[in-house]
């Protein structure tokens, strides 16, 4: 069970750098988002994994799980979604401000030859 967890987090967490690297708002966004859902599923599984265990404890029952982990995990998820909707506000502006979804790089500028002389 924690092998599947952890490589199911470094694929999340490999797919969302591979996006946030592109040049393009759109996968950068979904790479963001990837990257969220990999920190989220890790502090998840920080709180030890267990299956059938109650998330307080109550009178009788030795093992429960942890609750801050759920806490902190409830939590991250408000805050990247409103950071997703944040960005996505952004992107959209800057779409609508130069017709392409681009992200500018100077060094390709320079590269290229595009970019003004000073």
């Amino acid at each position: 069970m924690e092998l599947l967890v952890a490589s199911a987090i470094g694929v999340l967490t490999a797919c969302g750098l591979y996006l946030t690297l592109r040049l393009r708002t759109f996968p950068v966004i979904l790479g963001i988002s990837l990257l969220t859902y990999a920190v989220n599923v890790f502090l998840f599984s920080s709180g030890r994994l267990t299956i059938g265990a109650p998330p307080i404890l109550r009178d009788n029952i030795d093992s429960y799980a942890d609750p801050l982990p759920q806490a902190l995990v409830l939590t991250a998820i408000v805050i990247s979604f409103g950071m997703t909707a944040v960005v996505v506000m952004i992107a959209l502006g800057a779409f609508l401000g130069s017709d392409d979804d681009r992200i500018n790089d100077p060094l390709d500028e320079e590269s290229t030859g595009s970019g003004e002389t000073q």
